[in-house]
């Protein structure tokens, strides 16, 4: 925990809360009745907020005065897969009236009034809290706590009116931080839009005009497939030849200009794998069906992915974006077996209306404009995130201070 300021303290959580069990029912009770707080509402949101309880159980009259939940409750996640996903938490905000909470999150109800229920949002998130809580899990089947173990935890408290000010600052943070998810959201769906206007020609850009034509990407394009090296052969692996898997595509959204394994020229000479040159479109065949990517490099990818290089009447951005808006089209023609799946002669028996190239790169340019200023606004987005974090950890141990000493109890 560190030096604390000296107007500040650092108290045993079972000093300010009083821990308690959630409620099981069996299936059959769930989907009417009476709201109650789930799992996912707690590990997902840190303030609970009445509108967002979306869960419904039938209970008694003794069950909901066993289990009511009451305005600055701090509820925490029991059991989960992994640790790092228990003892997260989450405050109610709002007053409640007839509410409960589920037996896979534990209720920790204030014994005094000496923390800020906006404050509470915050402070049970930093590094040194959480340490605490994944040090004293316990592990079954899965990762667990309690309210014993939670009990043990130490946290850091200021003053209430320090309290107040460093729950303001962090919330004018979440403020931004939903402000930027609300444009990106708002930006993604004009993106969206703009795709089925542009790739269909319903909306033709400035300056164009002239009948589409309808062509078979076969006849547009040249496809080859990838290979696998043998896994268990360790010199195959770590040389300077890029090798595409699915996740490379999924990570790296429309460029890939590198990749988790690369491949020694031993490795590519013992397998299917052929060298795609910069440009060409990379088309997940199997698994993430219909993940699209451009190689921004030469490169070679698994047998889960068909390289497709365009001729001249064949823009590859044009095509990357038509792809990526047929996603959900092309996911039901896929051959079903344990997985939905594509292979060569079915891509390239797709059918594509095109206009000329010169409109073809118009378009493109337009849609490649409009992800800039996506990929801007998400970098935007996971620095500000950033930025709260080190707020977080720096305000919430009193290293960085927002109210002078002499006045904290004024």
């Amino acid at each position: 925990m560190g030096i604390i300021p000296e107007e500040w303290d650092a108290v045993r959580v079972g000093d300010l809360f009083t821990f308690k069990n959630g409620l099981n029912k069996e299936k059959r009770f769930f989907g009417h009745g009476t709201p109650i707080v789930n799992y996912t509402d707690v590990f997902n949101n840190r303030a609970l907020r009445v509108e967002l309880i979306g869960g419904r159980v039938d209970v008694s009259s003794n069950e909901l005065n066993a289990y009511e939940v009451l305005k600055g409750d701090v509820f925490f996640t029991r059991t989960s897969e992994t640790v790092e996903e228990i003892g997260i938490a989450a405050v109610m905000l709002d007053d409640t009236e007839k509410t409960v909470y589920s037996g896979f999150v534990l209720r920790a109800r204030p014994i005094n009034e000496s923390l800020d229920d906006m404050f509470k949002t915050y402070c049970f998130s930093p590094r040194y809290f959480r340490e605490q809580v994944t040090a004293r899990a316990s592990y079954t089947t899965r990762a667990l706590t309690n309210g014993r173990l939670l009990s043990e935890s130490f946290l850091i408290r200021p003053p209430l009116p320090e309290q107040r000010s460093i729950a303001l600052a962090l919330s004018d943070m979440d403020g931004l931080l939903s402000s930027l998810d609300q444009l990106i959201a708002k930006k993604h769906n004009l993106k969206k839009a703009t795709m089925q206007q542009l790739l269909t020609g319903k909306t033709r850009l400035s300056g164009f005009s002239g009948e589409w034509k309808a062509k078979r990407l076969g006849e547009l394009a040249e496809m080859y497939s990838g290979g696998t090296p043998t896994t268990s052969v360790h010199s195959y692996y770590g040389g300077d030849i890029p090798w595409v898997s699915i996740s490379d595509m999924t990570k790296g959204g429309k460029f890939i200009t590198m990749t988790d394994r690369n491949l020694t020229q031993t490795g590519f000479a013992s397998c299917a794998a052929q060298l795609f040159p910069a440009g060409t479109v990379l088309y997940a065949m199997y698994a993430s069906l219909g993940e699209c990517s451009i190689a921004s490099v030469p490169l070679c990818s698994s047998q889960a992915i068909l390289g497709i290089s365009t001729r001249s009447t064949l823009n590859n951005e044009f095509l990357y974006y038509y792809l990526t808006s047929s996603k959900s089209i092309v996911k039901s023609l896929g051959q079903h077996g344990t997985q939905a799946n594509l292979n060569k002669g079915m891509v390239e028996d797709f059918w594509l209306r095109l206009p000329s190239i010169p409109e073809q790169t118009a378009i493109a340019k337009v849609l490649s404009d409009m992800d800039v200023e996506l990929t801007a606004l998400k970098a935007r987005r996971d620095k500000t995130h950033n930025l709260k974090q080190a707020m977080m950890n720096e305000l919430l141990t009193g290293k960085t201070r927002l109210v002078k000493p002499e006045t904290v109890n004024a």
